[in-house]
Protein backbone atom coordinates (compact mmCIF):
# COMPACT_ATOMS: atom_id res chain seq x y z
CA UNK A 1 0.00 0.00 0.00
CA UNK A 2 1.08 3.41 -0.38
CA UNK A 3 -0.21 7.06 -0.88
CA UNK A 4 -2.55 7.02 -4.16
CA UNK A 5 -4.27 9.84 -6.02
CA UNK A 6 -7.44 9.67 -7.49
CA UNK A 7 -8.82 12.69 -9.31
CA UNK A 8 -11.38 14.15 -11.53
CA UNK A 9 -11.85 17.24 -13.40
CA UNK A 10 -14.93 18.88 -13.80
CA UNK A 11 -14.02 22.21 -15.46
CA UNK A 12 -13.06 22.94 -19.31
CA UNK A 13 -11.42 25.94 -18.93
CA UNK A 14 -7.66 24.76 -18.24
CA UNK A 15 -6.46 21.49 -19.52
CA UNK A 16 -5.30 18.95 -16.70
CA UNK A 17 -2.05 17.27 -18.50
CA UNK A 18 -0.08 14.23 -17.07
CA UNK A 19 2.71 16.20 -16.68
CA UNK A 20 0.33 17.94 -13.69
CA UNK A 21 -0.67 14.95 -12.19
CA UNK A 22 2.65 13.42 -12.04
CA UNK A 23 3.67 16.79 -10.22
CA UNK A 24 0.74 16.52 -8.01
CA UNK A 25 1.66 12.77 -7.15
CA UNK A 26 5.62 13.53 -6.36
CA UNK A 27 3.91 16.24 -4.02
CA UNK A 28 1.61 13.77 -2.16
CA UNK A 29 4.42 11.52 -1.54
CA UNK A 30 7.24 14.46 -0.52
CA UNK A 31 4.30 15.82 1.67
CA UNK A 32 3.30 12.07 2.94
CA UNK A 33 7.03 11.68 3.54
CA UNK A 34 7.16 14.83 5.82
CA UNK A 35 4.05 14.12 8.02
CA UNK A 36 4.92 10.20 8.21
CA UNK A 37 1.63 9.38 6.03
CA UNK A 38 2.35 6.46 4.28
CA UNK A 39 -0.70 5.40 3.08
CA UNK A 40 -4.22 6.19 2.37
CA UNK A 41 -6.07 8.06 -0.35
CA UNK A 42 -6.85 11.41 -1.85
CA UNK A 43 -9.41 12.22 -4.07
CA UNK A 44 -8.91 15.38 -5.97
CA UNK A 45 -11.04 17.59 -7.91
CA UNK A 46 -10.33 20.35 -10.44
CA UNK A 47 -13.36 22.68 -10.48
CA UNK A 48 -14.46 26.10 -11.85
CA UNK A 49 -15.32 29.01 -9.37
CA UNK A 50 -19.32 28.71 -9.80
CA UNK A 51 -18.55 24.79 -8.81
CA UNK A 52 -16.42 26.21 -5.85
CA UNK A 53 -18.70 28.74 -4.46
CA UNK A 54 -21.38 26.30 -4.36
CA UNK A 55 -19.35 24.19 -2.07
CA UNK A 56 -18.08 27.34 -0.09
CA UNK A 57 -21.78 28.39 0.63
CA UNK A 58 -22.86 24.76 1.11
CA UNK A 59 -20.56 23.10 3.65
CA UNK A 60 -18.81 26.74 4.94
CA UNK A 61 -21.88 29.46 4.80
CA UNK A 62 -19.07 31.50 2.89
CA UNK A 63 -20.48 32.44 -0.15
CA UNK A 64 -17.80 33.30 -2.86
CA UNK A 65 -15.75 31.70 -4.54
CA UNK A 66 -12.29 30.08 -2.96
CA UNK A 67 -9.16 28.40 -4.29
CA UNK A 68 -9.14 25.10 -2.17
CA UNK A 69 -11.82 23.07 -0.30
CA UNK A 70 -10.55 19.79 1.83
CA UNK A 71 -12.91 17.58 3.37
CA UNK A 72 -11.35 15.19 5.54
CA UNK A 73 -12.53 11.51 6.37
CA UNK A 74 -10.50 11.10 9.44
CA UNK A 75 -12.74 13.74 11.66
CA UNK A 76 -13.97 11.81 14.11
CA UNK A 77 -17.14 13.11 15.95
CA UNK A 78 -18.73 10.97 19.48
CA UNK A 79 -22.43 10.31 16.77
CA UNK A 80 -20.04 8.51 14.53
CA UNK A 81 -21.11 5.12 13.70
CA UNK A 82 -18.32 2.18 13.40
CA UNK A 83 -18.38 -0.34 10.68
CA UNK A 84 -18.26 -3.75 11.43
CA UNK A 85 -17.39 -6.07 8.83
CA UNK A 86 -19.33 -9.39 8.79
CA UNK A 87 -17.03 -12.29 7.14
CA UNK A 88 -17.10 -15.87 7.11
CA UNK A 89 -14.22 -17.83 5.95
CA UNK A 90 -14.65 -17.77 2.16
CA UNK A 91 -14.92 -14.08 2.25
CA UNK A 92 -11.94 -11.81 0.96
CA UNK A 93 -11.78 -8.03 1.98
CA UNK A 94 -8.56 -7.49 0.58
CA UNK A 95 -6.58 -4.07 0.87
CA UNK A 96 -8.95 -1.14 1.33
CA UNK A 97 -6.96 1.84 1.23
CA UNK A 98 -7.73 4.58 4.32
CA UNK A 99 -9.68 7.72 2.46
CA UNK A 100 -8.14 10.84 3.59
CA UNK A 101 -10.83 13.15 2.21
CA UNK A 102 -11.21 15.15 -0.80
CA UNK A 103 -9.50 18.51 -2.10
CA UNK A 104 -11.31 20.64 -4.50
CA UNK A 105 -9.32 23.16 -6.56
CA UNK A 106 -10.64 25.96 -8.57
CA UNK A 107 -8.24 25.67 -11.73
CA UNK A 108 -9.86 29.36 -12.87
CA UNK A 109 -8.76 30.87 -9.30
CA UNK A 110 -5.39 29.13 -9.07
CA UNK A 111 -4.99 30.73 -12.63
CA UNK A 112 -5.83 34.13 -11.35
CA UNK A 113 -3.48 33.77 -8.23
CA UNK A 114 -0.53 31.98 -10.40
CA UNK A 115 -0.63 35.96 -12.20
CA UNK A 116 -1.12 37.72 -9.21
CA UNK A 117 2.35 36.20 -7.19
CA UNK A 118 3.94 35.91 -10.76
CA UNK A 119 4.68 32.59 -10.90
CA UNK A 120 3.37 29.21 -12.77
CA UNK A 121 0.21 27.75 -12.28
CA UNK A 122 1.75 24.39 -11.81
CA UNK A 123 3.28 25.63 -8.05
CA UNK A 124 0.04 27.83 -7.98
CA UNK A 125 -1.80 24.21 -8.00
CA UNK A 126 1.06 22.75 -6.14
CA UNK A 127 0.93 24.80 -3.13
CA UNK A 128 -2.91 24.44 -2.78
CA UNK A 129 -2.76 20.98 -3.38
CA UNK A 130 -0.11 20.30 -0.22
CA UNK A 131 -1.94 23.24 1.56
CA UNK A 132 -5.39 20.82 0.84
CA UNK A 133 -3.32 17.89 1.74
CA UNK A 134 -2.11 19.32 5.37
CA UNK A 135 -5.76 20.65 6.16
CA UNK A 136 -6.94 16.68 5.56
CA UNK A 137 -4.14 15.96 8.50
CA UNK A 138 -5.85 18.33 11.15
CA UNK A 139 -3.60 21.77 10.38
CA UNK A 140 -5.12 24.24 10.51
CA UNK A 141 -4.46 28.07 10.28
CA UNK A 142 -6.88 29.81 12.65
CA UNK A 143 -3.88 31.74 14.83
CA UNK A 144 -0.50 33.47 13.49
CA UNK A 145 1.49 30.45 14.76
CA UNK A 146 -0.67 27.42 13.43
CA UNK A 147 -0.24 29.83 9.95
CA UNK A 148 3.23 30.11 10.27
CA UNK A 149 3.50 26.61 10.94
CA UNK A 150 1.21 25.15 7.69
CA UNK A 151 3.23 27.70 5.94
CA UNK A 152 6.51 26.64 6.45
CA UNK A 153 5.49 22.66 5.79
CA UNK A 154 3.78 23.66 2.21
CA UNK A 155 6.99 25.75 1.23
CA UNK A 156 9.46 23.08 2.41
CA UNK A 157 7.39 20.61 0.56
CA UNK A 158 7.17 22.48 -2.69
CA UNK A 159 10.63 22.91 -2.51
CA UNK A 160 11.68 19.37 -2.24
CA UNK A 161 9.75 19.02 -5.56
CA UNK A 162 11.67 21.49 -7.48
CA UNK A 163 8.54 24.49 -6.76
CA UNK A 164 10.59 27.19 -4.90
CA UNK A 165 9.17 30.66 -4.78
CA UNK A 166 9.89 33.36 -6.94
Amino acid sequence: MSLQLVWNNEQTDFPITEELITLLEKILQQAGLSEGVEDGEVDLTFVDNKQIHELNRDYRGIDRPTDVLSFAMNEEHDEELTIIYDMDEHDELGEVPEILGDIVISVPQAKLQSEEFGHSLERELGFLFVHGFLHLLGYDHQDEDSESEMMAKQETVLEQVGLKRQ
